[in-house]
């Protein structure tokens, strides 16, 4: 497989796992448990569209790829790269903010060694959101410890969330046919790299919160295949729907 095509399915994966979460944690807006985090996780979910709209963008602009917004919207469910674990229902909210910490540790780990890229448009990327990505895991970090010690209850309550939350947080690093290509181009580190690192960064906060990190027994990969449950095509039915009244429209 050539590079050109190669860096365009890690390109879309990314930019797939951001644009589902993003609308999945936006689906909190009204409904967080005070005023100010209800306009954090809005904040939250409108950086990461805006990460997943810059990734169309440089398909665009470099692989002569679809105009984004169309990219976005008018895909089947099978034609997304996204893993399982952004596509699950939001829950009960110490599964939003489990998926949240998990998740936005994992981006994290991915766009730092994006800075290390030999393509300069991700190199460039990685620069702009970094103080993004920053607020957005103290934010996940800060929430897991409070809540874990706000008593019994509430801890087991975030254990629960841990142990639903951590196989499906496995697809996130689920390996791809190109990722030897890659690794050899210095794109990136590869998934087994990121996934090391990840667990390095997540294993101390989760040891001071007083939860049992899960062993990964069996990570839900097929995502990055086009492999979904039910819950993504109902998403974007729903994502889409005005787009799709007229997709030529100017806004």
């Amino acid at each position: 497989m050539q590079i050109q095509q190669a860096l365009p399915e890690l390109l879309i994966k990314i930019a797939d796992d951001e644009l589902i979460i993003g609308h999945r944690n936006s689906e909190w807006t009204g409904l967080g448990p005070v005023m100010e985090e209800d306009i954090a996780f809005s904040s939250m979910a409108q950086d990461k569209i805006g990460h997943a709209w810059a990734i169309y963008r440089i398909l665009q602009e470099h692989f002569e790829g679809q105009d984004p917004d169309q990219f976005a919207f008018m895909r089947d469910a099978a034609a997304y790269k996204c893993c399982h674990l952004v596509e699950m229902p939001i829950g009960a909210y110490e599964f939003s903010l489990m998926r949240h910490f998990l998740f936005d540790h994992a981006e994290t780990a991915r766009y730092q060694s994006f800075s290390q890229s030999s393509f300069t448009p991700l190199q460039q990327l990685a620069g702009k959101i970094k103080g993004e990505l920053k607020y957005h895991t103290l934010h996940a970090d800060a929430w897991i410890l409070q809540l874990c010690k706000a008593g019994e209850e509430s801890r087991q309550r975030m254990q629960g969330a841990l142990d639903d939350c951590f196989q499906l947080a496995g697809g996130i690093f689920e390996p791809g046919k190109e990722e030897a290509l890659l690794i050899s181009e210095n794109i990136y580190p590869g998934e087994q790299a990121l996934y090391q690192q990840w667990l390095s960064t997540i294993s101390p906060v989760i040891e001071k919160a007083g939860l049992i990190m899960p062993q990964m027994t069996a990570p839900v990969y097929g995502g990055r295949q086009g492999q979904h449950t039910q819950y993504l095509q109902q998403l974007l039915n729903e994502m889409g729907e005005v787009f799709r009244l007229d997709p030529e429209a100017t806004w």
